[in-house]
């Protein structure tokens, strides 16, 4: 029996999660831009309406309908709630948390309150019309919404932070500053929000706010964390959790993405045979219970991330050609 197909929204560069899950089930991709590079790793391309337009769901019904899918999955931020609220009316097979934890989640200061109330750790945060000049210094002014590190800015007393306040077009909060390394624990959640595994890894070098060098490590503390971030959350399907290890106050985490991180390789390298994450996410769209098993995996792997294109033709069909080779600069002349 053929396992269902996975329907994937938002791919745009994710080239290498949508052929990881080419490689396993048929692969749908719906995304509105016909130049989203990622959806030609997959099966089926489907252009849909944008993320706010009330024709969004019935799209994705209709291709879940036509190709069999027994998974959706978000790639971006953009529609995690609209996909968390159409799970819960019974209209897709959506692998994403509940929508109050989605709503939560894609706001910081929202999530730094959530996360309190289920004890989990988080920097203290605060909204700008706090006591600004009873803080303890440096802090983050970042914007409330959106991805990628974009507009956070390092402030160093109550003026600084006044300043980029005003300065930044958008809702913001301001969050001490840790100090330590930044860390993040891919994660991955079955049906009931039981975590399935937690998996650590360093951020070597980042770029936007995604992660583009790093090594999984082994560590007790961060797969515990990530496992009670998961199941206090009840997050189903993939989720990384971005901490800082601040050697004055400990772990607290900064951010809550529930969705593939920007690493998605490093836990498909660590996993044991059979269990990357992509294979779980088939394993549950086909209806099988999957028994946790956090804390094993592989460490010691270290991944680097690199660019690559795709050419189009004319009717925007993968040409399959590769680009021609340099030939290598003439050297010296040869001594007499």
């Amino acid at each position: 029996m053929k396992p269902p197909a996975v329907l994937l929204t938002g791919a745009g560069k994710r080239y290498d999660i949508v052929s990881c899950f080419a490689r396993l089930t048929r692969t749908v991709v719906a995304d509105p831009s016909p130049l989203a590079p990622a959806q030609y790793a997959a099966h089926v391309r489907g252009a849909v309406p944008l993320v706010d337009d009330p024709d969004y769901i019935p799209a994705l019904q209709s291709l879940c309908e036509q190709h069999g899918v027994g998974a959706v999955l978000p790639l971006t931020d953009l529609d995690i709630e609209i996909l968390a609220r159409a799970r819960e009316e019974g209209r897709l097979p959506a692998l994403v948390p509940s929508s109050e934890v989605a709503r939560a989640t894609y706001d910081k200061y929202e999530a730094h309150l959530l996360l309190q109330k289920h004890s989990l750790p988080s920097p203290p945060t605060v909204l700008p019309d706090a006591d600004l000049d009873g803080l303890h210094y440096p802090v983050m002014v970042k914007p409330r919404r959106g991805s990628g590190a974009r507009s956070i800015h390092l402030a160093q007393s109550a003026m600084q932070a006044r300043f980029f306040i005003d300065y930044v077009a958008e809702a913001t909060m301001v969050q001490r500053a840790m100090n330590g390394p930044e860390l993040s624990i891919d994660c991955l959640g079955d049906l009931d929000g039981r975590c399935l595994n937690a998996i650590p890894r360093t951020m070597l070098e980042s770029r936007g706010g995604e992660s583009i060098k790093g090594e999984v490590i082994h560590d007790e503390e961060l797969i515990e964390l990530g496992r009670r971030t998961m199941e206090a959350l009840r997050v189903s399907g993939p989720a990384t959790v971005q901490v800082f290890r601040d050697p004055e106050t400990g772990l607290g985490i900064t951010d809550v993405n529930t969705r593939f991180g920007g690493a998605f390789p490093a836990p498909v390298y660590a996993a044991l045979p059979g269990r990357t994450y992509p294979e779980l996410i088939v394993r549950m769209a086909a209806g099988e219970t999957l028994a946790p098993h956090v804390g094993e995996f592989r460490s010691g792997m270290t991944f680097t991330r690199y660019y690559w294109q795709l050419e189009l033709d004319e009717q925007l069909r993968p040409t399959g050609r590769d680009i021609v080779p340099i030939p290598p600069l003439a050297g010296p002349p040869a001594p007499r």
